[in-house]
């Protein structure tokens, strides 16, 4: 066996440890579902009302599990990893948008016996305000956290380097050196979270090195996240939809959240000490977030 084979070989026995590790330390039990012809893990816990959390591009549903056992207290909770990503699958068919919409409304469909509502973070934050624009009836409420879509997409000069980089030679290095641009305090981060850190971090890696996610995001990038949602779309979602922003986003910044916010009349929640993923770094900010949301 070649090196090259022996490498990829660990990463993956890496990676399956990894997810196991978090499984065990998260309230939630994983299944598989096909959904649109795509292999699809998800994660569910709790009973109660439906909610459904979408993740960002080059993440996992475990990125989630800073705000998963609050909620599955009271919800019934669903967690996806999107087509691709994690323990997904791409299937056959192109990734367009008609196909990752109709991914969403089969989960929803097999998984939530009533309307969910609908949390979305970046890329997931534009499936779901897609989702919402064409099928508004099969949700109870949108919640977009840093979301992509409200504008063509445009990240700080310094973040895009960082990431092309990490995209072009995925190591440990690019990958810390990247991710320090994603949260405000990296290294508090870390000693919060302790031993999860590091599985959260070999999932990431190993999904950064993964074909599956690299055709996912390109099959999904183009057309979901990096042009703008048309504002006649937006203005046509029905259900209540609150936007959650991290303050220090490096992605789409407060300013975008603050327009759709006046333009459409959306609650908008700033989370303070937050980049573009405020579910991780200020949970329970977030959580006290989407209290608010639900009970509008």
């Amino acid at each position: 066996m070649s090196k090259p084979e022996v490498e990829k070989r660990d990463r993956a026995g890496d990676g399956d440890r990894a997810r196991d590790q978090l499984l065990a330390a998260t309230p939630v039990t994983a299944r598989r579902l096909m959904l649109a012809g795509i292999s699809t893990a998800v994660l569910t816990g709790g009973d109660g009302p439906p909610i459904v959390l979408l993740h960002g591009p080059g993440e996992f549903a475990f990125t989630w599990l800073r705000v998963v056992p609050e909620l599955v207290k009271t919800n019934r909770v669903i967690v996806p990893d999107l087509p691709g990503h994690g323990a997904s699958r791409v299937g056959d068919a192109p990734l367009d948008v008609d196909r990752v919409l109709a991914w969403l409304g089969e989960l929803i469909e097999q998984t939530c016996p009533s309307p969910p509502d609908l949390a979305g973070h970046l890329l997931g934050g534009a499936i779901g305000a897609r989702f919402a624009v064409a099928h508004g009836e099969k949700l109870r409420g949108l919640v977009l956290v840093d979301t992509f879509g409200l504008r063509r997409l445009r990240p700080s000069p310094l973040f895009t380097l960082t990431l092309i980089n990490f995209l072009a030679r995925p190591t440990a290095g690019s990958r810390d050196r990247f991710f320090r641009h994603c949260f405000v305090d990296m290294n508090s981060l870390r000693d919060q979270l302790g031993p999860l850190w590091q599985p959260l971090m070999t999932c990431a890696l190993e999904g950064a090195n993964s074909p599956d996610q690299k055709a996912a995001l390109r099959g999904m990038m183009p057309g979901l996240a990096w042009r703008a949602i048309p504002e006649e779309q937006l203005a046509r979602i029905s259900v209540p939809t609150t936007l959650i922003w991290g303050r220090h986003d490096r992605q789409t910044p407060l300013d975008v959240a603050q327009r759709a916010s006046l333009r459409y009349g959306w609650p908008l929640h700033v989370i303070e000490d937050a980049a573009d993923d405020p579910a991780f770094e200020q949970p329970e900010a977030v959580l006290a977030a989407f209290s608010a949301a639900r009970a509008a």
